[in-house]
């Protein structure tokens, strides 16, 4: 009876100490109570800094979808985003926007200003009021082997053969530092930094940049000074095109608004040997006098490339 009792007890003592282990091991395992405090004064602080941040950010107006060409814009179609820098010329009220009509395709996303609602294609965008956009033929050679790239300044260089109209062959500059707008069906940005052509996946911009080597047609932007001598240059010889060093740095300073001084394009035109016809102005005068002491005009004649005067 006494081992009975002794093996009870023992067996109660044993069930207790497992109950107490397990217990325990629970307890082990459960997480620290949290401190609230460290947690609001961290979420304060985060709140205070994006609220200083939010006033040093500046209001753009932005589209929330696709917007075709000659619909007005609603107050739907926009919304006011807050940006670190907003970009030039930007739209900061949907009340400058709504009610207006844009003459093209505006994408998602697109951030507004007044060239949004200008008329014009891409190219027309790409060039100021005296600039123009002239195609120009090239090949292999005449296009730097293909590696013409829409910003890149050239200058176009003319190669007149001896014949009889040209009594001395001559190699010239014709049009200095003219800017790449495209080649091929590749082109760069319009006038308010956008891309003139839409944003393309890898493997189809791969496929342009291919194209783009073998362009066979470049499109540069010329002065429209020098628009005429450009026409008949194309015409009058052979072309090549000289790429002109980054470190020029004209890219820059035509998006800085630096254009080219009449004083530029006046010695670019005192360059010009035996291609008389296409400088900017008209050529000299040879005055001659007779008896009575009058001026009379002198007669232009253009033989090929050649100008001569002669008074009746």
């Amino acid at each position: 009876m006494n081992s009975r009792v002794t093996m009870g007890l023992a067996a109660i003592l044993l069930l207790g100490a497992v109950f107490v282990g397990y217990w325990g091991l629970v307890l082990s395992r459960q997480p620290a109570p949290v401190v609230e405090a460290p947690a609001v004064a961290t979420a304060s602080v985060e709140k205070t800094v994006a609220i200083a941040e939010d006033q040093t950010r500046q209001p753009v107006v932005v589209l929330l979808h696709d917007v075709p060409p000659f619909t007005p814009l609603t107050a739907a179609d926009v919304t006011v985003e807050k940006l670190r820098s907003a970009p030039a010329g930007s739209l900061a009220s949907v009340d400058q926007a709504i009610g207006r009509t844009p003459w093209r395709h505006l994408s998602a996303g697109t951030w507004l200003n007044d060239e949004s609602f200008a008329a014009g294609g891409s190219l027309a965008r790409m060039i100021h009021r005296d600039e123009r956009a002239l195609t120009v033929a090239v090949d292999e050679v005449i296009g730097a082997a293909g590696q013409l790239i829409p910003g890149d300044y050239v200058d176009v260089l003319l190669y007149l053969r001896q014949d009889s109209t040209n009594l001395e062959q001559s190699a010239q500059i014709v049009v200095p530092a003219m800017r790449v707008l495209g080649v091929g069906d590749q082109y760069g940005l319009t006038n308010d930094g956008q891309p003139a052509s839409p944003a393309l996946s890898a493997d189809e911009k791969l496929k342009q940049d291919q194209r783009r080597i073998a362009a066979r047609t470049v499109v540069l932007a010329v002065p429209e000074q020098l628009l005429s001598r450009m026409m008949l240059a194309t015409q009058a010889g052979t072309l090549r095109l000289a790429v002109r060093s980054s470190e020029e740095q004209r890219l820059a300073k035509y998006w800085a608004g630096e254009s080219q001084s009449p004083s530029h394009l006046d010695n670019a035109n005192s360059q010009l040997f035996q291609f008389t016809q296409l400088a900017l102005g008209n050529a000299p005068k040879t005055p001659s006098s007779g008896g009575s002491g009058t001026v009379r005009p002198a007669v232009e004649i253009i033989r090929g490339n050649q100008i001569t005067q002669q008074t009746p």
